[in-house]
């Protein structure tokens, strides 16, 4: 295992879209959301794992979430956690982790992951980011996956590539999510890919991007040079951090940055961001229905999505396009149709029923 490999395993999101199962205290990615034996983090980490030492692979959380991580991954120490303070989009916490690692070693080159992405051919992923890395080891570039499309999906950003011969792929330009025409004629051009939001670069190379794009918040975070790997660095962060730009590593470097290039993948990869989605990655009986926790009988019902806790015994008769979604005290009834206003749903539970339940 090369030793100049690190990993940032982004976990700090609340994932509202996923309530009931997701709440602030135990958001998704702590949850075993498909049945696999193995939570979200978890699945990410072991990945990970077998192409970058563990001791290498770091953690970037909000602290409230800091024992969670330290219960579900017992070979992450604490010194591996990124804690944020407060909540600050993505770009405060790459570049906190990219100088960390820098301050390690010099010749570091990094993944950047999500902790709640399904990934099917894990093995093809891992030889992805061999490729990857290989690539940033050796070429001041910014790398991101897109993800070959299978559908004119609206849900997702798209890379325009240079189609040129090489496997690596020079970015036109980033679009954010299309309307439905727009996203048919993206995939029609065999010119986009979808952005999983997966990101390789040198330590090195992502830092003098920061340097030219965002400036304020390089100098902001370069304060803490000498602190980092060390005891001070929370006191430092927890200082600092707060008066960070609020803004997202796509919009503050990647749509700005002139080094950009795409890997185009094929690995079976499901960002998880609805309930919806989720039922397209489980099992379905012959009537489409899909089920995860307890043991259900579906009668004269059709496309519906149960979620309830280990060993409950549901039976569902003449429903049809559904989520149904219980967890201790919180049954969730929602058309399939509708599930975008799970977000609006959540804020009126805050309202009615109190923080306790979101």
């Amino acid at each position: 295992m090369n030793n100049n490999y690190y990993a940032v395993i982004m976990a700090g999101g609340v994932g509202s879209r996923f309530w009931p199962m997701s709440t602030q205290e135990n958001p998704k990615q702590f949850h075993d959301m498909l049945g696999a034996g193995r939570s979200l983090i978890q699945k990410t980490f072991d990945r990970l794992s077998t192409t970058i030492p563990s001791k290498n692979i770091l953690i970037s959380t909000n602290k409230r979430y800091e024992y969670l991580v330290l219960e579900q991954l017992p070979k992450v120490t604490k010194n591996q956690l990124l804690l944020e303070p407060s909540m600050r989009n993505t770009a405060p916490c790459v570049l906190y982790a990219a100088l960390k690692i820098y301050a390690l070693n010099p010749e570091a080159v990094m993944i950047i992951a999500p902790s709640d992405h399904w990934i099917d051919d894990e093995a093809t992923f891992a030889t992805n980011i061999e490729e990857a890395f290989d690539f940033c080891s050796t070429n001041d570039v910014l790398m991101t996956l897109g993800i070959q499309p299978d559908s004119p999906n609206t849900g997702y950003g798209y890379i325009q590539f240079d189609n040129n011969n090489s496997s690596i792929k020079k970015v036109k330009q980033f679009t954010e999510k299309p309307n439905l025409e727009t996203a048919k004629t993206f995939i029609d051009s065999g010119e986009y890919l979808w952005n999983a939001g997966i990101f390789i670069w040198s330590a090195k190379s992502i830092i003098e991007n920061f340097k030219i794009q965002l400036p304020e918040m390089y100098t902001l975070f370069s304060k803490g040079n000498d602190d980092y790997n060390t005891a001070n660095e929370n006191t430092f962060i927890d200082q600092f951090y707060g008066d960070s730009e609020n803004i997202s590593i796509d919009f503050g470097i990647m749509e700005k940055a002139t080094n950009v290039y795409t890997l185009p993948v094929d690995f079976g990869w499901n960002d998880l961001g609805t309930w919806g989605s989720l039922y397209n990655k489980l099992p379905k009986d012959e009537q489409q229905n899909a089920a995860v926790g307890g043991e259900v009988i579906f009668r004269d019902s059709t496309n519906n999505m149960v979620r309830t806790q280990s060993g409950k015994r549901v039976v569902i008769q003449g429903l049809s396009d559904f989520i149904i979604v219980e967890k201790e005290d919180v049954l969730l009834i929602c058309p399939k149709k509708n599930e975008q206003d799970i977000k609006q749903i959540t804020a009126q539970v805050k309202i009615d029923f109190g923080d306790n339940f979101v």
